[in-house]
């Protein structure tokens, strides 16, 4: 058995380094690192989650997510869950940004509840809620319907 101790990043390649940037600054994450040799920015959430953004993009497949958008389902990393206390809380946040929730709220059968929703180049961020974080939630849920509608 090999001894992980946890999850030092995630690698995201994108099309736009400032477009990327500026997404992820307004969930959070601060710029700790751009080193145009590499190309690459690593930005960290006070969470301690990190991410790469690898500027190597030759195709962008018409703004389709190759592991996500296809007919044909190809092997690989198919999105980046991020746990939240409060997933209406969260969702209500990412509305307020701006940006489209593409799926759910949706309970699944551990009882977590997620959302879903697309950064700039289509790749997939879930916010997900663990089973019994937060026992305020069918108010609010009535609530985030409402201002759906």
């Amino acid at each position: 058995m090999i001894d992980i101790k946890g999850m030092a990043h995630v690698g995201v390649r994108v099309a736009d380094f400032n477009r990327s940037v500026s997404f992820y600054r307004e969930l959070g994450f601060k710029l700790i690192r751009d080193d145009p040799h590499e190309r690459v920015m690593v930005l960290k959430h006070s969470s301690g989650v990190e991410l790469n953004l690898l500027n190597s993009v030759n195709f962008n497949n018409d703004g389709r997510n190759v592991l996500m958008d296809e007919t044909v389902r190809y092997p690989g990393f198919t999105h980046l869950a991020l746990i939240v206390e409060n997933v209406y809380q969260s969702a209500r946040a990412i509305r307020l940004l701006g940006i489209q929730i593409t799926e759910g709220p949706v309970t699944f059968g551990d009882g977590s509840t997620s959302v879903f929703f697309r950064d700039p180049d289509r790749n997939v961020i879930e916010l997900s809620q663990p089973r019994g974080a937060n026992k305020s939630q069918a108010d609010f849920m009535h609530r985030l319907q409402e201002e759906a509608q």
